[in-house]
């Protein structure tokens, strides 16, 4: 690992990656999913965790490695840099070689990466196709970062298994239509937008992401609404924070993104299972996360309210349950 990459040591990086794991458990996520690693760090903490080496209890781990992009493209820096056909079969055996759990590419640029196009396609169908095909032979989904429009049609024309964001940024404001969504529906890629912003955190946005937000009428309600009509439109919808981004975005925000899915007109239990049986069997764990049915791993988190009439009832977590074992979390902190 270069130590000096993104400004961290290593060091740094295994004290992130703890806190982070402790303020997931905190805030009752027993399964996290990490699609933005920095050189293997991820990686590296998923098998000590696997081998019951990392000292601490902790959410299960699956991890892609660092994204797939091209040059100075959003995300560089974390070192999935493969452009090329070449490169990316390179880079996709690679990932499969470490073992990842999921191949995660950047199809469009990105907001927090300075020099790229939101609204743009990263790479050439024929690329992404590529990865595509290369992860299913070697038993692999792709997930594609994709906030531009015509990345997500890009992705979905390219099979690939899962789309991020899926914010479909045109420059007109967000924009998606009726037959985008039929297809959406029918191949069955799962859409994690990423909602869940700690309330009172916004400003806290890079001051270009504001400008844009405020020049297209992007609004919070209009993204949710957005989503709602995926949901409504037959869309497989997963929850997920976009975790560690920002302080608007901190590790544990995932029951507000559960909450903003209601807010968008998503019924409360189809947004409670975005986040536990339908993220399972998305993430490959169907048939052993994601229910509280013999056979299945027993984690269980426990909130003080019912959430299918209270969605706040889900920051209010009175114990947490992994693997039939009530942990304790020093360290973790509740968010909302």
């Amino acid at each position: 690992m270069d130590s000096g990459l993104a400004g961290f040591t290593p060091e740094q990086l295994d004290a992130v990656i703890a806190e982070s794991l402790r303020n997931q458990l905190a805030a009752g996520v027993t399964t996290v999913r990490d699609l933005g690693d920095q050189q293997w760090s991820v990686v590296a903490w998923r098998d000590r965790a696997r081998a019951g080496k990392l000292g601490f209890a902790s959410p299960t781990i699956l991890a892609s490695g660092p994204p797939v992009t091209i040059r100075q493209g959003h995300c560089w820096a974390m070192g999935g840099v493969a452009t090329g056909p070449k490169e990316l079969r390179a880079a996709v055996r690679e990932r499969a070689e470490r073992g990842v759990d999921v191949v995660k590419i950047m199809a469009s640029g990105g907001f927090l990466t300075p020099g790229t196009d939101v609204m743009a396609c990263q790479f050439a169908l024929e690329e992404i196709r590529l990865v595509v095909d290369e992860a299913h032979a070697l038993g692999l989904g792709v997930t594609a970062h994709a906030h531009g429009l015509s990345a997500v049609e890009q992705a979905v024309e390219a099979g690939v298994d899962g789309i991020e964001h899926c914010t479909c940024v045109t420059a007109n404001g967000y924009d998606i239509s009726d037959s985008l969504i039929e297809r959406l529906a029918r191949s069955n890629i799962a859409i994690c937008p990423t909602l869940g912003t700690v309330p009172g955190n916004e400003s806290s946005a890079p001051p270009e992401l504001i400008a844009l937000h405020q020049r297209l009428g992007m609004t919070p309600e209009k993204r949710k609404n957005l989503i709602g009509a995926m949901h409504r439109g037959g869309a497989v919808i997963v929850s997920g924070g976009d975790s560690g981004i920002g302080p608007a975005k901190p590790h544990g925000v995932l029951p507000i993104s559960i909450a903003e899915l209601v807010a968008g007109g998503v019924s409360p239990s189809d947004a409670l299972a975005s986040a536990t049986s339908v993220a399972a069997r998305v993430a490959g764990l169907g048939k052993s996360k994601g229910r509280l049915a013999p056979g299945y791993d027993a984690d269980v988190v426990v909130v003080a309210g019912d959430p299918f009439t209270d969605m706040s009832a889900l920051a209010a977590v009175q114990g947490v349950v992994l693997g039939g074992v009530l942990m304790d979390v020093p360290g973790g902190r509740a968010i909302w």
